[in-house]
């Protein structure tokens, strides 16, 4: 870690805080809604109306962090994040649930958005997919710290005399406390954004910068038209990642809690040891990408995930669905760091922002409109055959999603001028 740079270093403990808020109120937040009364219609709805919040600026955003500091648009994001979550902890009003969850919809795209340019800016090219590896599994483990703590601090403070309202309020607003910290260590990143990766390949040798070279034969043209064709390929694989994951994972503490009646410790335990199941996955991600090559690896990643999410949906054995869970959240979510790597890869500079912020936006355009399915679904169904029809529905359209992305990249890969050797997908 000495050999960070400032600016990542300060990046990575906001990036802490964050999660760690994140955390406690991703695993809490739909129980509170529970604990108010409503139904799962109420938490589709909130799911729904935050995820299409978000999705709606992601693309703003973008352009903004192409043109402007990265810096500021964190900071703001942090900022504003953390007090929307706090807000959100003592609302009860259904006008009032909808309206701050468009609030923290709106500004956690910041966060989502920027993270990967900022980082690709500080980062020796090179070096890439190993920090993205490191960025996403402490992200994980700070949500593992918030996840698993907030429940344990829920029950903790029942026990003690407080009311299941009570105690889920006062941890939501410690995990909006944290949230709102996060903007702290933003502010010392320095404005210009460290060395550039063109000047940081560069440092040991006085070489002119690499020139990144597309090999594609549909794309031969090259320029900002191919490179737009090539945002949208990734653009149409996240948004069915985007719908499947949206049937299933906003749902997976009422899942557990409504099938099989656990606690909320034990819920938010098994939720944080998926979370250091997918850190360990993380880890050995590069490894199996300098392997098999990076488009094969995700591939394998997702459609090894498959037995586990349906096996997860359609026992009635809390330690089949708990241990078939654990591998599904290794699995699937393995691969997020390098789809991210193989993403910046492919895309030039001035427009990283735009592709990020395309991406995101249609996954989350999968979670805005899946959430209502999915409460319809259970709601009608039953929390078995509900949720074992929603977990199926999540394994097709992963699985289309995997078929796809490996036929439309298994045949792009990139060369850098006097680097021949670099590895193709």
């Amino acid at each position: 870690m000495q050999e960070w740079s400032r600016n990542i270093r300060l990046f990575f403990l906001a990036n802490i805080l964050y999660q760690i808020g994140t955390g406690m109120f991703g695993v809490l937040y739909n129980l509170y809604i529970q604990g108010l009364g409503y139904g799962d219609a109420m938490n589709g709805r909130v799911v729904s109306i935050q995820s299409l919040a978000t999705a709606l600026l992601f693309v703003p955003i973008g352009i903004w962090g192409d043109r402007t500091s990265h810096k500021k648009i964190l900071v703001l994001g942090a900022l504003l994040s953390g007090i929307g979550f706090i807000l959100r902890s003592f609302s009860s009003g259904e006008i009032a649930l909808i309206g701050f969850a468009v609030f923290t919809g709106l500004f956690a795209s910041f966060f989502q958005v920027l993270s990967i340019p900022f980082l690709a800016a500080n980062v020796d090219s090179k070096k890439r997919l190993r920090m993205f590896s490191y960025f996403s599994s402490l992200g994980l483990a700070s949500q593992v710290i918030g996840s698993m703590g907030g429940g344990v601090i829920a029950d903790a403070l029942r026990s003690i005399g407080f009311t299941n309202l009570l105690s889920l309020r006062t941890v939501l607003v410690m995990g909006g406390a944290a949230t709102l910290a996060a903007f702290i260590p933003m502010l010392f990143v320095r404005e210009n954004g460290g060395p550039s990766a063109a000047q940081l390949d560069q440092k040991s040798a006085n070489k002119p910068p690499k020139q990144l070279v597309h090999t594609t034969a549909d794309d031969s043209t090259g320029g900002a038209a191919a490179e737009y064709r090539m945002i949208a390929r990734f653009v149409f694989a996240q948004l069915l990642i985007g719908f499947g994951s949206g049937l299933v994972v906003p749902y997976l503490n009422l899942y557990f809690t409504n099938r099989f009646s656990i606690s909320l410790s034990l819920m938010s335990f098994l939720i944080s040891l998926g979370q250091v199941m997918t850190i360990l996955s993380m880890l050995i991600g590069p490894t199996l990408a300098t392997r098999v090559g990076q488009v094969k690896a995700v591939v394998w990643f997702q459609m090894l995930s498959l037995p586990f999410l349906v096996l997860t949906g359609f026992t009635n054995w809390f330690a089949v669905a708990a241990i078939s869970f654990l591998f599904r959240q290794a699995l699937m979510n393995a691969a997020n760091p390098i789809q991210s790597a193989i993403m910046i890869d492919r895309i030039g500079d001035k427009r990283r922002g735009i592709a990020n912020s395309l991406t995101q936006t249609a996954f989350m355009l999968g979670w805005a409109t899946m959430g209502p399915v999915q409460s319809h679904l259970v709601t009608t169904y039953g929390t078995y055959w509900g949720y074992a029809i929603t977990f199926s529905i999540t394994g097709c359209l992963y699985a289309a999603a995997s078929f796809l992305y490996y036929f439309m990249f298994r045949k792009h890969g990139y060369r850098e001028v006097g680097d021949l050797d670099t590895p193709h997908n």
